[in-house]
């Protein structure tokens, strides 16, 4: 079940902890510079996932401009990944951000997270130029979509 919900939501803050955990083996060394990114205080616009009264997929979206939003936050527990779970959570998020007025989405996740990146190639998203604080980062891979 998709359920559509903020920050605040403890069982999504639960999930945040468990993403920041796994980022942190991915990003190595550069943790630090990416987490300062990664805070989800005014995060209105969250997806949560349940299965069977357990909350096991989160994703978000950011307002980037007036036309964009940037998808932040993405993360399905390790013990529910194959299920398509990430798929429907992205689904929801770009018929909210359509709903919201947006025409793109961006978001960055890193070089070093190749799963992530088949996923979101597969789903219709390519790769974009390093956008704003990712400008020059040479392990961030940045993608775009149009939506409509």
């Amino acid at each position: 079940m998709i359920t559509r919900t903020t920050y605040q939501n403890t069982e999504f803050q639960k999930l945040v902890k468990l993403l920041d955990a796994h980022l942190a083996i991915l990003d190595g060394d550069e943790h630090a510079f990416f987490s300062q990114f990664n805070g989800v205080e005014n995060l209105n616009n969250v997806v949560i996932y349940t299965i069977d009264n357990q909350v096991v997929g989160c994703g978000a979206i950011k307002q980037f401009d007036s036309k964009t939003y940037e998808i932040k936050r993405m993360f399905v527990h390790p013990n529910f990944r194959g299920q398509s779970i990430a798929q429907k959570i992205l689904s929801e998020l770009e018929n909210w951000a359509k709903e919201l007025k947006s025409s793109h989405l961006i978001l960055e996740t890193g070089k070093n997270n190749p799963v992530a990146i088949a996923l979101y190639k597969k789903l219709g998203y390519s790769q974009a130029e390093n956008y704003a604080q990712y400008k020059g980062v040479e392990s961030s891979f940045c993608m775009k979509k149009t939506i409509k």
